[in-house]
């Protein structure tokens, strides 16, 4: 399969209800799950390598489901942007689950997809149990220079005239991600745009987003990460932490804590990339591959 399928689930707010998209690859009724969950500002069509190397190992066995975390893609956006938090994009993850109705299920999460899956597999009353879960730059405790950096850009205004030059202003961004081809590159910045009336290009995202996430302090992402280590210490997956090795979001000492309690991760970093691995590089995928669903023979 060269292309996914979009698919919708809609997921209950305060506001009566909005719809959440999702990518779809492989089997359709296949009861092996993988949700890979992107990052903050990104979307579902991230994980398209990686969706498809998974399931040309696992064959007609898995299907690989990537949502657009609401506010992002082709999802609604938010009437009220305080609900762009942590809790309601985890409830509507259950609502997700709801519907796919998983035997076995694993969890790929790149950072902010990384803490929606600490929630869910901390919690011991889950009612899908999570098999695997894979952790992709990302821990209970984060940099506050990264949430600094990433507050910055986050949510402003912009205009493109073109893919090309969209895909450049994006690199510069993303210089951390590592280096890619431009072919690479270009693949993953084309779903981060939608068109404008009249001509160019913006982020498909919501800029509200950026409203809860800029009412972060230093004090309160430390009660955060309180809250987080005590969900990480209950997770009874199996957990791979992936971690780029110049990242300035999960700190070395973190990943290291993090094999050493709750679930005892295996880590692997990567050279050369920082915040954070895109999973589109070979070495990067096989790692992941491997650990889902075993080497191969």
């Amino acid at each position: 399969m060269s292309e996914p399928t979009l698919n919708y689930v809609t997921c209950p707010d305060a506001s009566g209800g909005h719809r959440m998209a999702y990518w779809q690859w492989g089997q359709p009724d296949a009861r092996h799950v993988v949700l890979c969950v992107h990052g903050l500002s990104r979307q579902g069509r991230d994980f398209d390598v990686l969706a498809q190397a998974l399931c040309a190992r696992g064959g007609a066995g898995i299907r690989v489901v990537c949502p657009d975390v609401v506010g992002r893609g082709r999802s609604d956006w938010l009437r009220d942007p305080m609900g762009y938090q942590i809790p309601a994009y985890a409830a509507d993850m259950l609502a997700l689950l709801g519907a796919l109705q998983p035997a076995t299920l694993d969890w790929v999460g790149t950072s902010m997809g990384g803490l929606i899956g600490i929630g869910l597999a901390g919690q011991p009353a889950l009612p899908f149990k999570i098999r695997k879960l894979v952790l992709n730059d990302v821990g209970p405790s984060i940099q506050w220079q990264a949430i600094q950096r990433i507050g910055n850009y986050l949510g402003d205004p912009v205009r493109f005239e073109s893919v090309e030059q969209a895909a450049e202003a994006m690199r510069i961004i993303s210089a951390s991600f590592g280096p890619h081809t431009r072919e690479q590159w270009l693949a993953l910045s084309r779903p981060m745009l939608k068109p404008l009336e009249g001509g160019g290009y913006t982020f498909h995202y919501d800029p509200a987003i950026a409203v809860p996430y800029r009412t972060l302090t230093p004090e309160s992402s430390a009660q955060g990460e309180a809250t987080l280590w005590a969900l990480y210490d209950t997770i009874k997956a199996e957990t791979l932490l992936l971690r780029g090795a110049d990242s300035d979001l999960l700190s070395s000492a973190t990943a290291q804590a993090m094999t050493q309690r709750g679930p005892r991760a295996k880590l692997v970093e990567f050279a050369g990339v920082g915040h954070a691995p895109t999973l589109v590089a070979p070495e990067q995928v096989r790692v992941v591959v491997d650990f889902l669903l075993g080497p191969t023979p």
